[in-house]
């Protein structure tokens, strides 16, 4: 039966705003307090998902978050109308409701970890939704993520939905950000990659000193259970804690994996040698034969991977079994990234192609291409069982990029968070795209009795 890893591309939300909310995350933090363009960032997302669904790749589209959260306002002590609400918060509190308006549910990767159901003891795919409780914003997203994905991956027999973990910083859990598969083919059992930054509990663990770790060791371990995966087929490796304080704030800043590669800088990793060892081994005895590119410090800077996002890339297997790298336009314009992968290419390495692409408004905010979509390893059988109304097709991108021009802003600013008229706009968005993808009522103003 044949396999294929689909990838789910974040639909960006109406409030897409710059608020320089993600601590550790140098592209956020700079380009904090200026305007945004949500439509044009919804245009990048999708132009992105229809360029690789042309290429010949499965790909697929995840609804965004309700904002602002006018719940979670109310959970903080605003009451009265939800326009009172907004308008109290804007006055006494502005940055919460930039926090509560945030957008970054567009960086999928984020929104929960998936394990296909080769790896899995019962056979299904499980899903477990991130808690992202290192960031406010962030850590109000997954009761909804978790009904959107238990509405693209309804049947029961096929998909198995875990909740978040506990809300707590031991278990912090930024879901694929953190997680990377490898494996001879998508059907075939794989090893699973976990990266952690510290461990909650065991203080003999290097830890970052400035920027937070926000996975955590007991995390992962918590995820590979509740998926039920063989201690065969999975190796935890710890992030390097000095990269993570130069603005490398997950797993997925300096290191990508797909099929049998992993491409990762010098400096990703702690024990880097005994963890390539173990990912070696484990594949080994599941038919792969696993390959490391590393990119050393002396061509490519921790700083310019950051800056270039050079490694929030996606790593994708074509059909002849090459791979194709796709990166953004940072990547292009940074001339040390890019003499490495002029350089990469014509190797004759896994690695046979890059291609570039324009995802400005998403990486002013810090989050390059492989933030932007969630990897699901499916067979035919379980493709069939996916809710078709979130595969993308052409007709489906004309209509998500129309519906795109008629209710998004071309430009948003703090000040127009404020505006209550916003909230009306995104639920009408909203309820109109639940109807496109065909999701039922997932956002809390349609389950309101």
């Amino acid at each position: 039966m044949k396999s294929f890893e689909m990838n789910f591309d974040g639909l960006v939300g109406p409030t897409h705003n710059y608020g320089g909310l993600s601590y550790g995350n140098v592209a956020s933090q700079s380009n904090s307090q200026q305007a945004s363009n949500p439509r044009e960032a919804a245009r990048q997302g999708l132009a992105k998902m229809k360029a690789l669904m042309d290429m010949g790749f499965q790909q697929g589209v995840l609804a965004p978050q309700e904002r602002p959260d006018v719940a979670a306002l109310r959970r903080l002590g605003f009451s009265g109308s939800d326009a009172e609400v907004i308008q109290r918060a804007a006055k006494e509190a502005m940055p919460l409701l930039v926090a509560s308006c945030s957008a970054s549910s567009m960086w999928v990767a984020n929104a929960a970890t998936v394990s296909p159901s080769a790896d899995t003891a019962d056979g299904r795919v499980h899903f477990t939704a991130a808690n992202l409780n290192c960031k406010y914003h962030r850590s109000i997203e997954h009761p909804t993520t978790s009904r959107v994905l238990g509405a693209m991956f309804a049947d029961s027999k096929h998909f198995a939905h875990h909740a978040a973990l506990p809300a707590v910083a031991q278990f912090g859990d930024e879901g694929a950000a953190n997680h990377t598969r490898f494996c001879r083919s998508y059907g075939e059992a794989g090893v699973e990659f976990f990266v952690y930054g510290r461990s909650a509990f065991d203080n003999r663990v290097p830890a970052p000193q400035k920027y937070p770790a926000r996975q955590t060791l007991e995390a992962s371990q918590a995820v590979a259970r509740l998926h039920g995966l063989s201690e065969d087929g999975v190796v935890f490796g710890q992030q390097n804690p000095a990269v993570i304080d130069q603005g490398v704030f997950h797993n997925d800043v300096i290191a990508v994996g797909n099929g049998e590669v992993l491409f990762y800088h010098e400096d990703a990793f702690l024990e880097t040698e005994a963890m390539l060892g173990q990912l070696q081994a484990k594949l080994a005895k599941r038919g792969g034969n696993f390959k490391a590119i590393c990119v050393p410090r002396s061509a490519v800077t921790v700083e310019d991977a950051v800056r270039s996002y050079l490694f929030n890339s996606q790593l994708l297997t074509r059909a002849d079994g090459s791979m194709l790298l796709i990166v953004p336009e940072e990547c292009r314009n940074n001339e040390r990234v890019w003499a490495y992968l002029s350089a990469l290419t014509s190797a004759g390495g896994p690695v046979a192609e890059v291609k570039v692409f324009d995802l400005k408004q998403s990486m002013q905010n810090g989050g390059g291409p492989a933030c932007l979509r969630l990897r699901v390893a499916l067979n035919e059988t379980e493709l069939a069982a996916v809710n078709p109304g979130v595969i993308m097709t052409a007709p489906l991108y004309d209509t998500l990029t129309q519906w795109v021009d008629k209710h998004y802003r071309d430009r948003l600013s703090e000040t127009d968070l404020a505006d209550p008229q916003l909230l009306v706009e995104c639920r009408t968005a909203l309820d109109e795209l639940t109807q496109i993808l065909k999701l039922g009522s997932v956002y809390p103003f349609q389950l309101q009795p």
